[in-house]
Formats: structure tokens, C-alpha cells, sequence
């Protein structure tokens, strides 16, 4: 559902949804966020903004998990906005309404909310803010970033080590900066792996058009690559009808892929974004207020960031891979976050 960027056509489109209960409609919200930790017999008021599709299978729908978990593990009470697209003039009055609606706590989910956020989150004092994948900090302002690069540079590794023809390639949909930390990640790792691979890196400014995903992975195999590592949302569909049509190989990220679709997914960058939702609420309900700063969760914990392989991946390449997310873990390896190379244009 495309939300429309009045005011008056937000306040229309969602409702409150009750946790465990499930009781639907408007809900008189009051108390003041964060200042203390709620008791028992309260209820925390958690509002989320997606600017994109719920069942995107990719980033959008990870981000919704971990808000419909907090909602059922939690007892919290959600609402949400979604299906906007991710312009600062949308996603400035859906934070406005949720705040202006009582939300003790709003989920901005994706770094594309950082000025967004900032910007409302100075009208809201008494509101927290917490964006996911985000940059940004304030005194109601926090970020918690689950660091999907760390599992792209191992997705790079395993990309050096696998390709025949010696050419891998990457796509993307818009430069906001965790997909930006994610390119540059994977590239590091190709490089670092094989400094003699070729890598092909797009971004097409479109996360969800398949037609257009379709034509920018039938060049890059056109141009050589024989695996493509995407970070796309409902885009995704189209490089993997392209991959199904050469017999190319794909790397996903966010979710496992290789449970998906196994005949055309060799590995997944598995990157849990929705555990950054998750934390942000199980922290203000049981200290009263999220963690303050960027708080990075990365593979250190397994349940939120790891490489997903194949059953056709050998041991030898297995090994290799493990090596490196144990460099990365205990911080002998520091994974870039800025790519200067070329890029592949259609």
C-alpha cells in the first residue's frame, strides 16, 4: 500500500495493533518515553516506519519480523507506516504522526531514515527515536546497526574463491549507506581473496523493479560474471531468473537464500536487520530507554550476522571463509567501509 505524503492520508491508513491481545482501533496513549523502566502492568506504545514493502523477502520484511516479535515476546503494542518511498519529504510526516500519536518509541527501519529521523526526533524531545542501520545519535537519537558488511566481505570471499570465469558481480537499488558499506565490503573481500577477479558493482536506484534487475544481471553475465551478490529487496527475483536462464550462481543477503532456492543460491550473506528493531524495544521496555550512540552488533553474534554456504560449497572453501569471519570477529580484520573503483553501467 503506497501511503500518500498528507497528513491527513497517514492518519487515515494505520491503526494501533494491540500485543498479545491483538485489540484493534485508535488508542488513547499516554506517559512520558524513557523515563522510567515500565511496570508490569503497562504497556510500551512502539511505532515503526518501513519505506518499502512488508513482504519485500529482503530487507523491509526482516525489519517487520523483528518488530512482530518484540510485539509478541515482548507484550509491547506496535503500529506502523509502510510502502512509502524512501524520500525524506515521506518519511519526515510518518515519524511525525507516530510521535504525534503517542509512541513512546518509534523504529525507523533503515539508514535511509538517518536525516529523517534527526529532524524529528529534535520536534519530539520526550519521543524516542531509533533508526536501524542508521548513523545518526542525539539525546532521544539512537542507531543500531547490524553490520551486514561484515557477512558481504565474507560473501566476497567466497565469491574469489568460486568464480570459473574469473569475474563476479554485485547489485544493488539505491545508495543509502548500509547497501554503499556493503559494496565496499564485498569488493574488499574479491580483492583480498583474489586480487586478479574482476568485480562488475551497479546500483540501478531501484530496489524492487525485477524488469529492470533482470537487464543489469543479463549484462553483467554478458560481460562475464558467473556469481552476483544481491542486496535487493523485491528486486531480487529478476537477477535470480536471469541466474536461472545462464546457470549462474547467486549469493542473497539478509535471509538464507540457499533454503529459498538452492539450485540457483550457492551462499547468503545472512544479515538479521530485523534483531536491531528487536533490541531497540526489549532495551526501552527493560531499561527504559534504548542504548544510546550507534550500537553495532556484527558476527560476533552468529544469530545476527554470518555466511549461510551451500551443501555444494567444499570443505577446502569452507575453511577459508571461517578464516576470515575469525579475523573479522576478533578484530584483526578490519572490513572498509568506502569503495573507489569502477562501476558497471547498462
Amino acid at each position: 500500500m503506497v501511503l500518500k505524503s498528507t497528513a491527513r492520508n497517514l492518519i487515515s491508513r494505520r491503526q494501533w495493533l494491540a500485543g498479545a491481545a491483538g485489540a484493534g482501533g485508535l488508542l488513547a496513549l499516554s506517559g512520558c518515553a524513557g523515563s522510567s523502566v515500565l511496570g508490569s502492568n503497562q504497556s510500551l506504545k512502539v511505532g515503526g516506519v518501513f519505506a518499502g514493502s512488508r513482504s519485500d523477502k529482503g530487507f523491509m520484511e526482516a525489519g517487520w519480523r523483528g518488530l512482530e516479535k518484540a510485539r509478541d515476546e515482548l507484550g509491547v503494542q506496535i503500529s506502523f507506516l509502510d510502502g512509502m518511498a524512501p524520500k525524506k519529504e515521506l518519511l519526515v510526516p510518518a515519524l511525525t504522526q507516530l510521535a504525534e500519536q503517542g509512541a513512546q518509541l518509534v523504529v525507523a527501519h533503515g539508514g535511509q531514515n538517518n536525516q529523517a529521523a534527526a529532524e524529528v526526533a529534535a520536534r519530539f524531545p520526550k519521543t524516542r527515536f531509533v533508526v536501524t542501520q542508521g548513523l545518526v545519535q542525539g539525546s532521544n537519537l539512537s542507531s543500531y546497526d547490524v553490520l551486514q558488511e561484515e557477512s558481504a566481505y565474507l560473501a566476497g570471499v567466497l565469491a574469489a574463491l568460486t568464480t570459473r570465469t574469473g569475474v563476479v558481480g554485485h547489485m544493488s537499488g539505491i545508495r543509502v549507506p548500509p547497501g554503499l558499506k556493503g559494496r565496499a565490503a564485498y569488493a574488499a573481500g574479491v580483492r583480498d581473496t583474489n586480487p586478479k577477479v574482476k568485480l562488475l558493482t551497479n546500483f540501478s536506484g531501484d530496489q524492487d523493479d525485477n524488469a529492470l534487475s533482470h537487464r543489469v544481471a543479463q549484462a553483467q553475465i554478458a560481460a562475464g560474471a558467473d556469481v552476483i551478490f544481491t542486496m535487493l529487496n523485491s528486486g531480487r527475483d529478476g537477477v535470480t531468473r536471469a541466474c536461472r536462464e545462464k546457470k549462474v550462481r547467486q549469493i542473497g543477503n539478509v535471509i538464507d537464500w540457499t533454503a529459498v532456492d538452492p539450485e540457483v543460491f550457492v551462499a547468503s550473506a545472512w544479515a538479521d536487520v530485523g534483531i536491531g528493531a528487536y533490541l531497540a524495544v526489549k532495551d526501552m521496555k527493560e531499561l527504559g530507554v534504548p542504548r544510546l550512540g550507534i550500537v553495532k552488533i556484527g558476527l560476533q553474534d552468529p544469530a545476527a550476522v554470518r555466511l549461510i554456504m551451500g551443501q555444494g560449497v567444499s570443505a577446502q572453501v569452507r575453511s577459508r571463509v571461517e578464516q576470515a569471519s575469525r579475523a573479522i570477529a576478533s578484530g584483526q580484520l578490519k572490513v572498509p567501509e568506502n569503495y573507489e573503483g569502477p562501476e558497471f553501467s547498462v
